[in-house]
């Protein structure tokens, strides 16, 4: 039985290794989400961004926790920052969910980051796919956390929630970041410490400056693991939502077309990138030598390459 296949029955062992290759890249990835593609678009896909620090792991711990109770299965991509040492996932995320991904209708894959400012490893969404392919009822992705990129997961998620908690900044610094946004939910987290109504009440304020939109999020209070139930309820209304006037399929028609742009820009700028090699050697080498500045450098290089 091939990888593809033995995903697609189940295989918890040959989904590793199917993740593996897609983090890996290459040909290899390529053909095998092609063997799977079919059998995507299935499964509901959550992405959970904000601060680092916001509590979004321990946030994530309890929705699985109430996920399971309600018998859905649920798959999890976390993506970490990555190691400055081995190029790895730090595994901070799986390290909090120890529990939840002991459990069979549980998976857990934490991915490096590896630079992405988009809160997103390159791999991640493709993973998702892997992972709806093998047929679980709920994705969920976790983005690194690092504040004022992360608008990448709204590409990707049929829901997004934004996380914030008293200690993450105010209200006006999340805006300006974006993630307002780009929320569906808006989840208030360690909503038990002071400060957490007070943050409520602007993110209400800031809701009522778009009054008119066909969506208006929910700000919902969550104190982690011990009480992620409110943030269910958000998900839920909003698939509810979703679920009216081919909204969902428009969304992700939507997503996919702006992944696939991201996708092709990363390519073409690597291939490219790679066959010039020798130019920007020689470009950096008049750099260092004051025969050009490095702005003038660049606009060389680049039309040399359209060359």
């Amino acid at each position: 039985m091939t990888v593809a296949a033995s995903i697609l029955s189940g295989d918890r062992r040959a989904l590793a290794r199917g993740l593996s290759t897609i983090e890996a890249g290459g040909p290899d990835a390529v053909a095998l989400l092609d063997q799977v593609w079919k059998s995507t678009g299935r499964a509901r896909r959550i992405g959970v961004t904000g601060p680092s620090g916001a509590g979004k792991s321990t946030l994530v711990a309890g929705l699985l926790g109430l996920l399971r109770a309600e018998g859905k299965t649920a798959g999890v991509i976390a993506v970490d920052p990555t190691s400055p040492f081995t190029g790895g996932a730090l595994l901070g995320d799986r390290h909090r969910m120890t529990r939840e991904a002991s459990d069979d209708g549980v998976f857990v894959r934490s991915l490096a980051s590896r630079g992405s400012v988009g809160g997103l490893a390159r791999a991640a969404p493709a993973s998702l796919d892997l992972l709806d392919a093998a047929g679980f009822d709920v994705l969920i992705i976790e983005t690194v956390g690092v504040g004022q990129s992360e608008v990448e997961v709204a590409a990707t998620a049929d829901t997004v929630v934004v996380v914030l908690s008293p200690e993450s900044g105010d209200a006006v610094q999340a805006m300006k970041a974006g993630l307002i946004e780009i929320a569906d939910v808006l989840c208030v987290n360690k909503a038990d410490r002071e400060g957490a109504d007070e943050l409520v009440a602007a993110l209400e304020s800031m809701l009522d400056l778009k009054a008119g939109a066909p969506w208006r999020p929910p700000v919902v209070s969550t104190t982690g693991t011990e009480s992620a139930t409110p943030l269910l309820e958000g998900l839920e209304s909003h698939a509810k939502f979703l679920e009216q006037e081919d909204r969902l399929q428009a969304r992700r028609r939507i997503g996919m077309a702006a992944r696939l742009r991201a996708l092709v820009a990363d390519l073409v700028a690597e291939r490219l990138l790679a066959s010039a090699d020798e130019l920007l050697a020689t470009e950096a080498s008049a750099i260092a030598a004051g025969e050009r500045s490095v702005l003038h450098a660049a606009e060389r290089v680049v039309e040399e390459i359209v060359k």
